[in-house]
């Protein structure tokens, strides 16, 4: 069958495999379902990429590499100008589909806008593609091009799907190389959209290709695949690990990662709390936690620290209400949404348990929120000890950690004491302090008087320090990693 009908939705859903524009169903046949985590309800059974498939794909994109590559950036740029007015217009369709397969509101839904900004952006970049010239060696002119790998891979999240997908796709292609994208199994529907408007568009066929699937065997195989020489990966610190081994021990293709954040944020006692309040708020409570950049450390100066908790929880609550029976995150009336699936519901609710045992103070939430659907309360927990896991480890949920402080060098020293450096901040009214903490801070990313997750910028670098990664999504900096260095010379 090409399609599934899927469960209470308002029309087919795509599931096959997208190889070479057309989409196809996988070789062995095999299928996994997706599930709605609001209602636990399967919304549809998708068709399963293995090994033998991420060779059909590879394949095609290989055989799509030389002309694409010898099209010219600029006439690749117009593709993407195609595909980011197409992707502006099927935004009720994937709010609808992301709405069932994650969870995420569909009233707050801004992944198409936004990658369709990015998608401009690098469209932009494409007369960027240069190196550089020398005349330093004597009876020489010498030059460094930069040309495409080839082949490349991209294994991205369940969390933003499409943006996950635009920040590989954007300058893996525009550079000429061609794509093979597999995304997460828990939200394969909404990019399976992507490649029907890639399509739309004209890209011509194996250009970009698009698997569903698991890290293990799809991932597996195209982490240690002989013809893939660039490959770029989202997700967590350990799979990251797992591909670079994967890579290392195959042909020693480039990898680039960008992985889990445990981004601290620190409010000192003369921040402008009217700002830093509702801040705090919607970046723990944003896609109910699961965001990388989200600010899950919180310190606030010891001298506002209880008047800033009684705000806090205020805020929370007010941008999080639900009804005791959850409220389903395609309606306009949603206001938080359940965990991606029963997985991530028992992690996050087992770290919670964990922060009690050790010594943390629950003055917020902790509990499963409704019966059904994944549900959890916005959980605060205050002063956790600084060792535990749940100051240490990502949690990937709705829980924040509130911790005091009384002078910079403390507070730095903690909010650096961490494998993780994706994004961190501050709220201060001095500006040589807000400048001295954004040189101090050991991460990728700093917010001074902003945070995560609404602080991005498509022409500015997304990159992480330290566990947080290894590589750049966005900016001209993503446009040179995916493209390598030759240098010529020329004598005269």
């Amino acid at each position: 069958m090409p399609v599934h009908e899927g469960a209470k939705t308002s029309g087919k859903i795509e599931t096959r495999l997208f190889i070479n524009n057309e989409f196809v169903e996988s070789i062995s046949g095999k299928t996994f379902d997706v599930f709605n985590p609001y209602s636990e309800e399967k919304v549809a059974s998708v068709y399963e990429a293995l090994p033998e498939d991420v060779d059909k794909a590879v394949d095609a994109a290989e055989a799509a590499l030389p002309a694409w590559e010898e099209m010219g950036a600029i006439a690749r740029a117009e593709y993407y100008y195609k595909l980011a007015d197409l992707l502006e217009a099927a935004g009720p369709e994937l709010a609808e589909l992301e709405s069932k397969e994650t969870g995420q509101l569909a009233s707050r839904y801004r992944e198409n806008a936004v990658g369709a900004k990015g998608l401009r952006m690098f469209a932009g970049l494409a007369s960027d593609l240069n190196g550089a010239t020398s005349l330093a060696m004597p009876g020489h002119v010498n030059m460094v091009i930069r040309q495409p790998y080839g082949v490349c891979g991209a294994i991205v999240p369940w969390n933003v799907p499409i943006l996950a997908a635009i920040f590989k796709m954007g300058p893996a292609l525009i550079g000429g190389n061609t794509l093979v994208l597999k995304s997460s199994e828990k939200s394969p529907l909404t990019a399976l959209v992507l490649a029907r408007l890639v399509k739309e568009a004209g890209f011509p066929p194996g250009v970009f290709n698009v698997l569903s699937g698991y890290g293990n065997p799809a991932g597996a195989a195209m982490a240690s695949h002989m013809k893939i020489r660039k490959i770029g990966f989202t997700g967590s610190a350990r799979t990251g690990r797992l591909i670079k081994e994967a890579a290392a021990k195959s042909n020693l293709k480039r990898v680039s990662l960008e992985l889990g954040g445990k981004s601290p944020l620190i409010i000192f006692d003369d921040a402008n709390l009217e700002a830093a309040i509702p801040a705090a708020a919607i970046s723990i409570i944003a896609l109910t936690g699961q965001v990388c950049i989200a600010s899950s450390r919180l310190y606030v100066h010891s001298s506002i620290a209880d008047v800033f908790q009684e705000k806090l929880i205020q805020a929370i609550k007010k941008m999080s209400a639900n009804s005791p029976e959850g409220v389903d995150p395609s309606s306009p009336e949603a206001m938080h949404q359940p965990q991606v699936d029963k997985a991530q519901f028992e992690n996050v609710l087992k770290y919670i348990e964990l922060a009690k045992e050790s010594g943390g103070e629950i003055v917020l939430g902790g509990k499963r929120q409704t019966e059904k659907g994944y549900f959890i309360e916005p959980t605060i927990i205050r002063n956790p000890d600084h060792d535990s896991r749940v100051s240490k480890e990502e949690i990937f949920g709705p829980v924040l950690c509130f911790n005091t402080f009384e002078d910079e060098d403390e507070v730095m020293k903690r909010a650096n004491d961490s494998e993780y450096g994706l994004f961190a901040s501050l709220y201060t009214k001095d500006i040589s302090r807000a400048m001295r903490i954004a040189k101090r801070f050991e991460s990728g990313m700093v917010g001074v008087n902003t945070t995560s997750p609404m602080t991005t910028a498509p022409d500015m670098p997304f990159s992480g320090w330290k566990a947080s990664g290894d590589g750049v999504d966005l900016s001209k900096a993503s446009l040179d990693l995916w493209t390598q260095m030759k240098t010529i010379y020329i004598k005269i």
